[in-house]
């Protein structure tokens, strides 16, 4: 077991000031009487708004983990201020509808975005018969809501993917990706891979990584022969690549931003775990290869509100808009905690940026959740695990053993299925309380924005 010098507590105790501000938080002493918040925000109604918040693989310990770190283990972060809480099941099944206990995010995402359970990998198809599902996103366009997509993933990414798109296996992302999906490619006339779909459905904002999947020609129908970037265009989507363009982009087009080749580079670096443990660790809270022009995620939830709120300016109806932290799932498969952590982080500042929006618009609903658990485990200092470990010091200078034993050293850390929390604020609300299924977080932001 390691065990730190007075010098590596001095100066790690010195480091705290220069990552504190790292999220925004109230602590446990000075947060708002919660029981109140309850009391009020336990309605029905109708939403005019809703934004959806998915931490993939943000399970419990995901969100302790980032807690303890950042903020201390009495302090509090965005996502904990939500008045009401609950937790969901996250199961997948088979094709004969008996449960997969472990889900994958296609299958997950497809739960919410749909309200039907399918197979692990499919991208919102029936589990038997591999069939198109209506998606949450397809319904608001129909009822005249303009719609938003963000994440830090690849836009084609199983997470932004349920929402737009229908697949029989999550890879077929590009038009060179289909190998999986032969009767969705357009020759056999299928509606192609997840990147055209995604465009041909004239989503409002698309927001994300993946440069390298619209980047790929199109082989067949109206757009052969262009790249899908292309085809965006001629649909009439504005195409940018930083945050200067992101913020010059004109409400009325649709925009498609496009921030890396492929998923966004984590904001955070440090050590990976390691098998017998690291030496005590502070995390990097920088990344030389993440360029300064990149928006961060909050920066883009900001833009993509701008943009939707402005398209619909002049409608008594509002948007749908799903912001995803993908990359907590991506670093814990790489048993990576401070790019865990970091984009934990990330992630709560667009919670921070979700909430204040409803907080001048109470007609929004604002949900935050994750799509599964994952392998993370906060254990004993002397505890020596058989897998990968990795020792770090805390904002309250103090030491944090992690944990990443669902696979063995080498291989990508595993799913769990544990339920996952589960929090909301604003009408319909109250529909997240106890313990409830992943599918019902269709039926939650369906009643809001009653769509039909």
């Amino acid at each position: 077991m390691h065990r730190p010098s007075r010098r590596h507590v001095v100066t790690a105790t010195a480091l705290v000031a220069a990552t504190a501000a790292a999220v925004a938080v109230t602590t446990a002493a000075g947060a708002s009487d919660t029981r109140q918040q309850a009391q009020h925000a336990i309605k029905g109604g109708k939403a005019k708004n809703v934004i959806l918040l998915i931490g993939d693989g943000m399970g419990d310990s995901e969100i302790t983990l980032a807690r303890d770190y950042v903020v201390g283990a009495n302090g509090r972060l965005n996502m904990d201020a939500f008045p009401l809480t609950g937790a969901y099941t996250t199961y997948a099944v088979h094709s004969d509808g008996t449960p997969d206990y472990v889900t994958d995010s296609a299958a997950s995402g497809s739960g919410w975005a749909t309200g039907r359970k399918t197979v692990n990998g499919r991208i919102s198809k029936t589990p038997d018969t591999d069939k198109a599902v209506p998606t949450i996103l397809e319904l608001a366009q129909k009822n005249g809501y303009a719609t938003g997509s963000v994440t830090t993933a690849e836009l084609t990414d199983a997470t932004p993917a349920v929402l737009a798109s229908h697949a029989t296996d999550r890879s077929c992302q590009g038009p060179g990706d289909m190998a999986k999906c032969p009767t969705d490619t357009l020759a056999k006339g299928g509606p192609g891979s997840i990147a055209e779909q995604s465009v041909n459905h004239k989503v409002d904002v698309l927001l994300g990584g993946g440069k390298q999947r619209f980047d790929q020609k199109v082989t067949d129908g109206t757009y052969k022969g262009l790249t899908v970037t292309e085809q965006a265009e001629k649909l009439g989507y504005q195409v940018v690549t930083d945050t200067t363009e992101l913020k010059g982009a004109k409400a009325g087009k649709p925009v498609l931003g496009l921030f890396a080749p492929g998923n966004v580079p984590t904001e955070w670096t440090g050590k990976p775990a390691a098998v017998g443990g690291t030496d005590p660790q502070r995390c990097v809270t920088s990344n030389p290869k993440r360029s300064s022009a990149t928006p961060s995620l909050a920066d883009s939830a900001t833009q993509a509100i701008r943009l939707l709120e402005a398209k619909q300016k002049d409608s008594k109806k509002g948007f749908f808009l799903q912001v995803e932290g993908a990359s907590i799932d991506k670093q814990d498969h790489a048993a990576d905690p401070c790019g865990q952590i970091g984009e934990t982080a990330a992630f709560d500042r667009a919670v921070k940026v979700a909430r204040d929006y409803a907080a001048k618009h109470p007609d929004t609903l604002v949900v935050t959740t994750a799509d599964h658990g994952h392998t993370s485990q906060i254990v004993p200092l002397e505890a020596t695990p058989p897998g990968l470990s990795s020792t770090l010091v805390t904002n309250e200078g103090q030491q944090l053993k992690v944990n990443y034993s669902t696979n063995t050293p080498g291989q990508s850390q595993e799913h769990t299925g544990t339920q996952v929390r589960i929090a909301a604020q604003g009408p319909q609300a109250y529909r997240v309380l106890g313990v409830t299924n992943q599918t019902d977080l269709f039926a939650t932001v369906r009643e809001a924005l009653g769509l039909r």
